[in-house]
């Protein structure tokens, strides 16, 4: 036995989510409304609610990314695309919501009305800037949705004659306050305010659209730029470095390496390429299910620890292959060895809301999610009707399902790609409406847990359990889990 398997304490050999219960603590909140659910993602970020979108092409791109960090949770988009399609997709996210916009669209005043309504309908914007001269980006006017409006029937028209011209404009210079932008835009009743230097040049955008987000959103996960905070994954093989420098460039603020078995000599020489070319840039691992494998991504120098061989749903593992750790055992392992030092995030086998806190109370830092999340409006995929049930559903899938790995491969490669045993399968998910609702009804019953922690934080709960949770964790009978779980 290894050092870290000697440590792990009794309650934990074999175990998983339904194994336990936590004891009742006394409380010390109010109301469980002030409960601070930060938790760390990584060495460097924190973000505001332990969830993870996990990284499948039928849970986390774009529009499941946006979201998740809107509502102060994270994600990381899928690799199962071109590298041209995933960086499209990170650089969706964090042009979407920022605070400013940085390199707004800009077309020439002497442009057709016509060009100009495509490029608006395309790009999904209310108005654009105008320059006065091509690629010189001096200011000129806007062509706000009023002025499109009065354009009508006049497509082959010059926006110039149509615009609101610069002199009619209340423009700001760089660096404005948002509190500064929100009282120049009230004042002004104006809904963009174009951001110019001296010299007329465009160096941004701020919208009310943004303004109001910002105000509605206080929790969500923004860089110092305002803009969302977007992952996305690699491998860790073939074109993963061409990848982690197009995901980097689009604005990608964390990287996830991402193979089956990371405690592997292909992690170890890919992880230290990555590490000598981009410094600085956050970088999680995974995944891996000792705590001989957390200790070795850990000594590698990841920022995080993805943990979990074999408990989702969409994984077939252990089924097919008999490799595998109980999920709790897993993550306990993981957090003996690193002893905090660095976060732990569990990958996998949540059914219910309450294993999410077991599993941080272990050890883990954030929980990513696959099948809870792929029911919803946001994850990618059709809402279909069973032929059989009547009932509204989405399609979840493991990446290494045959379905995944045919859309991934190229005619040249795909009989190959067909004929390599699987580990992963498709399965059928209820329709579940918005990812918002699910996230609210997460983060209400995360409150209650930390509540009944005893704590006014998780991550002080978190810290409290972790250390001693024979204190605080109770190891079910199967009479005591029928009890609890049986309804």
């Amino acid at each position: 036995m290894t050092n870290q398997i000697k440590k792990l304490e009794t309650i934990f050999y074999g175990a998983t989510f339904d194994d336990f219960l936590l004891r009742p603590q006394h409380s010390m909140v109010w109301t469980r409304k002030e409960v601070d659910l930060t938790m760390p993602l990584t060495k460097s970020i924190s973000i505001n609610m332990p969830i993870i979108g996990a990284n499948m092409d039928t849970v986390t791109r774009e529009k499941m990314m946006n979201t998740l960090s809107l509502e102060g949770c994270f994600g990381f988009i899928d690799r199962n695309c071109s590298i041209e399609d995933e960086a499209a997709r990170v650089k969706y996210v964090k042009t979407q919501h920022s605070f400013v916009i940085e390199n707004p669209i800009v077309l020439y005043k002497k442009v057709t009305i016509r060009e100009a309504k495509s490029v608006i309908k395309k790009k999904g914007v209310s108005g654009i800037l105008l320059e006065d001269e091509p690629g010189k980006r001096v200011l000129a006017g806007i062509l706000s949705h009023r002025d499109v409006l009065r354009s009508d029937e006049k497509d082959s028209h010059l926006v110039q004659e149509f615009m609101t011209p610069f002199k009619e404009l209340v423009t700001a210079k760089p660096g404005i306050s948002i509190g500064e932008a929100e009282k120049i835009m009230f004042r002004n009743r104006i809904e963009k305010l174009p951001l110019i230097d001296k010299k007329r040049r465009i160096k941004g955008l701020i919208t009310m659209k943004d303004l109001r987000l910002a105000k509605q959103k206080p929790y969500s996960n923004k860089d110092k730029k305002g803009r969302l905070l977007a992952g996305a994954a690699i491998g860790a093989s073939g074109d993963f470095m061409d990848r982690a420098e197009a995901l980097i460039r689009a604005g990608a603020d964390c990287l996830l390496m991402d193979v089956a078995h990371a405690d592997s000599d292909v992690i170890k020489k890919a992880f230290k390429n990555f590490k000598s070319k981009f410094k600085g840039i956050p970088i999680v691992c995974g995944n891996v299910a000792t705590g001989g494998g957390a200790k070795f991504l850990m000594e590698l120098g990841a920022d995080a620890i993805k943990v979990g061989v074999g408990p989702g749903r969409g994984c077939r593992t252990r089924l097919e292959v008999g490799a595998g750790v109980p999920q709790m055992q897993a993550i306990r392992e993981a957090y003996l060895v690193t002893n905090g030092k660095i976060p732990i995030i569990a990958d996998g086998g949540v059914k219910n809301d309450k294993d999410i806190f077991v599993a941080i109370a272990a050890g883990a830092s954030t929980v990513m999610l696959g099948s809870m999340l792929s029911g919803t409006d946001e994850s990618p995929g059709f809402i279909t009707d069973d032929p059989v049930t009547k009932q509204r559903i989405k399609i979840y899938r493991g990446m290494t399902s045959p379905e995944a790995m045919a859309d991934n491969s190229t005619l040249d490669n795909l009989e190959e790609a067909l004929s390599t045993p699987q580990e992963g399968q498709s399965v059928k998910v209820p329709y579940v409406g918005s990812v918002v609702g699910v996230i609210n009804r997460i983060s209400g019953h995360l409150r209650s847990a930390v509540s009944y922690a005893g704590e006014k934080s998780l991550y002080d709960a978190h810290k409290k359990i972790a250390q001693n949770p024979e204190d605080f964790l109770i190891r079910l009978s199967l009479a005591s889990q029928k009890e609890s779980f049986d309804r």
